[in-house]
């Protein structure tokens, strides 16, 4: 299976205010390559979203803001990619409302959710967190609410799952982004 794995942490309760990002290529049911970035939201952090991710607003001062990013990962956002995320829609909001805020137009793409494929094919589970999730399929995921580390899960998740169940139950629960 080929796709793209993704996570962001955001500063505050505003879906525009990603303060950091991961990306995983997988080709072949491999993870091929990774990027993380901190990300300056431009925007006050909150204390909730500091106790989960530990990201603290001295530690982005001097970060690349989205709009800098963007260029250089952009071209992996297309019709022929599939995004993988999971609670995709909290990332691909983000996505959408940190382009926004730049006057970026968001881009249209495939994107799978791995909470929802956990639901449907492992629905036994407890309940299905990224952390629970992992756990059970026997997928290191070392610091939770870490973007690099979320993501790399993510993607053993979808890995696993495609490798158990076959990619056409996954290829049915993708939608379209725009």
């Amino acid at each position: 299976m080929n796709f793209v794995a993704m996570d962001f942490e955001t500063a505050n309760g505003k879906s525009s205010s990603a303060c950091s990002l991961a990306l995983a290529l997988i080709e072949n049911n491999q993870i091929t390559d990774t990027f993380y970035t901190l990300i300056n939201p431009l925007q006050n952090f909150n204390y909730r979203n500091i106790a989960i991710h530990h990201i603290q607003p001295a530690d982005v001062q001097s970060a690349p803001t989205f709009d800098q990013v963007w260029p250089h990962i952009q071209s992996l956002f297309t019709q022929d990619n599939l995004i993988a995320a999971h609670n995709a829609p909290f990332d691909t909001r983000v996505l959408r409302e940190t382009l926004a805020m730049f006057n970026l137009p968001a881009p249209t793409y495939p994107a799978i959710d791995t909470v929802r494929t956990s639901r449907k094919l492992y629905p036994q589970m407890p309940n299905h967190k990224l952390n629970t999730v992992a756990q059970l399929l026997k997928i290191p995921l070392n610091h939770h609410h870490h973007a690099l580390d979320d993501t790399i899960a993510c993607a053993e998740i979808l890995i696993k799952t495609a490798l158990q169940f076959g990619e056409e139950p996954i290829k049915k629960m993708t939608k379209l982004i725009h």
